[in-house]
């Protein structure tokens, strides 16, 4: 892929952002959604790609744009063919409710390269780059935070996993607090959470538990980029989540690495602030109908880190971009 599509899948993701982020407490995570949605699908009418939606807002019949197979871009005869991860907004309950750690995602890669996960969940775990290798989803709480706290030169005392903050995650808890570890519950976004653990100044080292499969496959997109690890098994937990796994390419019961996860090494993925987070700077509008915005573009193979801090003026801003 052309590494200047980086920068316009940056303008995907801030138009999102700066939709999304007008919602910012006002208690209707819905509309927050959809705004993004609509303004993500007309930015990427702009972009030079020909591209499928193989991570989305659903099924055909469950959105109206930005569904699973959708076909995005120009898709002009030279443009790149290419699969398309997206979440408007990872964490539509923060914005809602005026909370961090909201963001406005996209992953791409060529076609064929990244798992068409269904709308089910994953139990997943992750990891930064010093302890790459050192995960395995199968393996005891207990062995897991031993080998991470090998890997970064801490005490397992010192470790610091995050968990979702949900029932499903009580027993997990448990096991993390036997082995001394430090906890950080979360209540939404797994995916900025996964990022964390590539970033020391973070805190975060290890993800553990259940969370949605889709996004699994986004945060290890954004992993892969900055040399971390990822591990998920698809889970379902009612009759209509099996019918959906048996509907997909995907395998249940299958351990899916990074690597199955994200397949080469050409990725590019972006993600915008959407409220304000511990990673990335949230949505501010100014006087003058100015915002500002700060967004994180990772790219394979390089490998580059970019963070943009954008002004916006929207007096000016084309009805697409806003």
């Amino acid at each position: 892929m052309d590494r200047d599509l980086s920068l316009n899948i940056a303008r995907v993701t801030e138009a999102a952002a700066l939709s999304g982020a007008k919602f910012l407490g006002k208690g209707d995570k819905n509309a927050a959604d959809g705004a993004a949605v609509d303004a993500m699908r007309r930015m990427f009418d702009t972009v030079h790609i020909n591209g499928t939606v193989v991570i989305g807002e659903g099924e055909i019949d469950e959105a109206p744009m930005l569904y699973i197979g959708e076909e995005i871009g120009t898709r002009q005869n030279d443009d790149v063919a290419v699969d398309i991860a997206v979440d408007p907004i990872d964490g539509t309950t923060a914005i809602s409710n005026g909370m961090n750690n909201a963001i406005a995602v996209v992953a791409v890669a060529p076609e064929g390269c990244l798992l068409h996960a269904p709308d089910v969940y994953m139990k997943k775990i992750a990891c930064g780059p010093a302890a790459r290798g050192q995960i395995q989803l199968d393996d005891s709480v207990e062995n897991n935070i031993k080998r991470v706290s090998e890997a970064v030169g801490k005490s397992p005392e010192d470790i610091t996993v995050s968990v979702l903050d949900r029932p499903r995650h009580d027993d997990l808890i448990q096991e993390i607090r036997k082995t001394g570890a430090r906890i950080r519950k979360i209540s939404d976004g797994d995916i900025v959470t996964a990022i964390y653990t590539c970033f020391d100044e973070s805190g975060i080292d290890l993800i553990m538990g259940v969370g949605g499969a889709p996004e699994g496959v986004v945060a290890a997109a954004a992993l892969k980029c900055l040399g971390g690890d990822f591990q998920g098994r698809l889970v379902h937990y009612d009759d209509a989540q099996l019918s959906r796994i048996e509907k997909s390419p995907a395998e249940e019961g299958k351990i899916y690495t990074i690597d199955d996860l994200v397949r080469g090494d050409d990725v590019i993925f972006s993600a915008t602030g959407v409220s304000n987070g511990d990673l990335l700077k949230g949505v501010h509008f100014m006087k003058g109908n100015k915002a500002t915005t700060q967004s994180l573009v990772l790219r394979m193979p390089s490998r580059t880190v970019r963070f943009i801090d954008s002004v916006h003026d929207l007096n000016h801003k084309p009805e697409y971009a806003k």
